[in-house]
């Protein structure tokens, strides 16, 4: 029984750890408070259901549901850089256009694909026989898609187009010094953020074989408690890369929700609990900037 929950919270931890990377991006990278990922993530979810429920490949559905969740992005961005709508706004208009998207999408509020639907899952679980291992099967399948994304985004982000994406959050003039459109990086930035959410999304669609257009509420709280946890926990461990701290990050935060369950809280409680998380995440860095300020200002 342990054994199971553990393997559960390192799979959700990994799924969700995808979309805190994008999370990552927007408010970390682009000081961009992006509250469309609590849409992008359903699209995911949405395009993959529709796609393999209509028999398509299942590999090519999360390669769609990233295109889908870059489009959502960039419509962001769009809002932003060209009607020069406020950040917040922008987030919030997107992810309310989202909802109905997303439930035109399926058609229906939820909806569950049968047992027999093909998935990345089910194609790949020749590969683990039928021995114990098996129980792993999609543990294992899980962890190479996040790892493929982590280190897709750490190779981005040593490009000159990541260099400038660093850069556009923290000193826009810089980036027009280059010759470089600061809005267009940020649309891109948007754009890269919200295609790993919805990745995350089509992932988590294959790994629980449903749909529920809500299922985005509180996605962008997650991400942010998982992106201060790898910055202020992880952080510190020099040879870890801060996108491997965010994925860490997640598995902390989903086992302490998980834990939490298993000590008998009730399953209405979570967002309770999600809440109480979250701002004992934020106490925590907020004590940590204060103690490292307080260390310079000694020396």
């Amino acid at each position: 029984m342990i054994e199971g929950l553990i393997i559960g919270i390192l799979e959700q931890g990994l799924i969700y750890g995808i979309m805190a990377m994008g999370v990552y991006i927007t408010y970390t990278i682009l000081d961009f408070p992006d509250l469309s990922v609590d849409g992008t993530f359903p699209l995911g979810i949405a395009v993959c259901f529709v796609m393999i429920n209509n028999g398509l490949n299942p590999w090519l559905a999360l390669i769609a549901a990233f295109g889908a969740g870059c489009i959502a992005g960039a419509f962001t961005g769009f809002l932003n850089v060209k009607l020069k709508i406020r950040n917040l706004l922008c987030g919030i208009l997107t992810m309310t256009a989202l909802y109905s998207v997303n439930y035109s999408i399926v058609g229906k509020a939820s909806d569950f694909l049968s047992m027999e639907t093909p998935t990345i899952f089910s194609q790949t679980s020749f590969l683990f026989g039928n021995g114990h291992f098996t129980m792993y099967s999609k543990l294992v399948i899980i962890l190479v898609i996040a790892l493929v994304a982590k280190f897709a985004l750490d190779w981005y982000m040593r490009t000159k187009s990541g260099f400038l994406l660093r850069s556009v959050g923290d000193n826009e003039k810089l980036v027009i010094t280059l010759a470089k459109n600061p809005g267009t990086v940020k649309i891109i930035g948007l754009s890269i953020a919200n295609g790993l959410v919805s990745l995350a999304g089509a992932v988590y669609c294959q790994y629980g074989k449903a749909f529920n257009v809500g299922a985005g509420t509180g996605t962008v709280v997650m991400g942010l408690a998982a992106v201060i946890i790898g910055s202020t926990v992880f952080k510190k461990i020099k040879f870890l890369r801060i996108t491997t701290g965010v994925l860490l990050g997640m598995i902390v935060y989903k086992a302490c929700i998980s834990i939490a369950l298993a000590a008998g809280l009730r399953s209405q409680d979570t967002n309770l609990m999600i809440t109480i998380l979250f701002i004992l995440t934020l106490v925590l860095n907020e004590f940590v900037l204060k103690k490292k300020a307080g260390v310079k200002k000694n020396a």
